[in-house]
């Protein structure tokens, strides 16, 4: 009798997160100590305000001009709030660590659900691994600009990174971000409380300082209505392709906001903290990007001079330039360009922090359940911190191994951005897509619920994400040449090919998807 009064005692003072969570089959493992502002600084960061937008201004402002650029992601952001929506209220319902992976399972059905599962959870860890590689990557594009205009500029003797030195970058990032999330989850919380300030206040200093620093702006009329193409510069001459490819640095920005459903086991009121993180953190990147993209646009003083290989940033990276011209104009020194090529590189470092901490914990939901080879081993949990510090390693180490051929090649960058763009993305529109067929009898709301809404919403999204994903396999440049050559849709089908030839022979024999680790029929673990 005790005993059972205990346990009533106890299902009374559980958090409703954890409530749900035990209702879905899964015992509490990880520490729930997480507020929703904790939770929305990680979400926050992983979209982060400058790494999505930095590294690819400048192509996207060469495809078709700053008209095409500014109001693109206008348009990108007004579809990523179907898919935002969508998602939040499967968080709702499905406050769990697998997230998407999870919810792909469940809502697909006995029938499907396994391979649903085993797609959804294959995508997003690829999408994952591969933005730990595109924060290292522009992480390391930064510093190299830095370190050009602290030596001198490309005119005056500066020290440009080479490949070599640039590859070292790459993986000491790399490495750091692993280290520190080995760490207690409270370390990367607090690391990324300070990122969300770090972001809304350098991203206001240099949204108001930059245009009110440059010497010149342009006009209104030249940021909101001027398009052109650059066939000279970029082989495309084909109006409606260039501004496809100039909405390019858009789309690659606006996500990552799944990063607080992949913490919604350790977050307190997840079913209801996690839609609001979700949502919050689409909001506020979706007004301080666009205000950051129209500061760089109207503080621009030579278009062309951007791209010049002999400029003082050696033509490598567009937001730099446009930072130098505005202080070594006003001030004739480099050095206001540099702190804010800091801060920009510092929200570079929290981001690939945060992607870090997010593809640890997907491929620890995966590893639960049994859905990768060797998974006794990245299912572990540091005895002491509780964390998934195997796991964290093992995306550091193919995190490293995408970098290599920076070595070689020129077109890394654009490689892993659509590895990541594709495998992310694409991830979110397995539950979303089954969310929409599903019939809703089956289906459990959580707080935050759509209603007659979700199946038009559903829609929406789901075709935004075919979308996405299709214009992140076409050639960026022309004439194509291994130099030039988009080589993701290679990558991706052998990588996605050989995945599902491992369903087809073997693994949907004995994968079933999230595996319960707690029966709910007599509460016993």
């Amino acid at each position: 009798m005790v005993h059972n009064q205990l346990d009533a005692s106890r299902i009374q003072e559980m958090d409703s997160g954890e409530k749900r969570l035990n209702e879905l089959g899964y015992k509490q493992e990880l520490r729930r100590e997480m507020t929703l502002f904790k939770t929305l600084a990680i979400s926050f960061s992983t979209m982060t305000l400058f790494t999505g937008i930095t590294p690819l201004y400048g192509s996207s402002l060469a495809y078709a001009g700053p008209a095409s650029l500014v109001w693109g992601w206008v348009v990108v952001s007004f579809f990523t709030w179907f898919v935002g929506i969508a998602m939040a209220e499967i968080c709702s319902s499905f406050p769990t660590t697998g997230s998407l992976y999870f919810w792909a399972a469940h809502l697909a059905g006995p029938k499907w659900g396994p391979l649903a599962s085993w797609c959804c959870a294959w995508l997003e860890s690829i999408g994952l691994i591969a933005g730990i590689g595109t924060q290292a990557y522009a992480g390391s594009q930064t510093l190299q600009s830095i370190i050009l205009l602290c030596t001198g500029t490309n005119k005056d003797g500066g020290y440009l990174a080479p490949k070599w030195l640039f590859l070292c970058m790459y993986i000491g990032l790399t490495l750091i971000w692993a280290f520190l999330n080995t760490f207690a989850l409270e370390v990367i919380a607090f690391i990324d409380i300070i990122s969300i300030w770090w972001q809304v206040i350098g991203g206001t200093v240099i949204v108001i300082m930059l245009p009110l620093v440059a010497l010149t702006t342009q006009s209104a009329s030249y940021v909101f209505t001027n398009f052109n193409v650059a066939p000279e510069r970029t082989g495309i001459s084909s109006k409606p392709y260039a501004v496809i490819l100039s909405f390019l640095v858009s789309q690659y920005s606006l996500y990552g906001y799944d990063a607080a459903a992949h913490l919604t086991e350790e977050t307190k009121g997840a079913d209801k903290n996690g839609p609001i993180a979700i949502l919050s953190s689409i909001g506020i990147i979706s007004v301080f990007g666009w205000a950051y993209i129209l500061a760089l646009t109207f503080s621009i003083q030579d278009f062309s001079y951007l791209y010049d290989p002999t400029n003082e940033t050696a033509g490598t990276f567009v937001p730099a330039q446009i930072l130098y011209d505005a202080f070594h104009g006003r001030y004739g020194s480099s050095a206001g360009a540099i702190i804010l090529l800091f801060i920009i590189w510092g929200s570079f470092f929290f981001g690939g922090l945060s992607i870090t901490t997010s593809a640890a914990r997907v491929v620890y939901a995966l590893s639960r359940d049994k859905g990768i080879p060797f998974s006794s081993i990245w299912q572990k949990l540091h005895p002491k911190h509780k964390v998934p510090s195997n796991a964290v390693w093992l995306c550091a180490a193919i995190s490293i191994l995408l970098g290599l051929p920076i070595l070689k090649v020129n077109v890394v960058f654009t490689a892993i951005t659509s590895i990541c763009t594709i495998g992310w993305v694409g991830g979110y529109a397995v539950p979303i897509f089954a969310r929409m067929v599903m019939a809703e009898k089956n289906f459990k709301p959580g707080p935050f619920y759509l209603g007659k809404a979700r199946r038009p919403i559903c829609f929406v999204a789901f075709m935004w994400i075919c979308y996405t994903c299709s214009v992140f396999l076409l050639p960026t440049y022309y004439p194509i040449s291994w130099d030039t050559f988009n080589y993701a849709p290679v990558a991706l089908s052998v990588g996605l090919g050989l995945i599902m030839l491992w369903w087809v022979l073997d693994a949907r024999k004995w994968f079933t998807g999230p595996v319960r680790n707690i029966d709910t029929d007599n509460g016993k673990v």
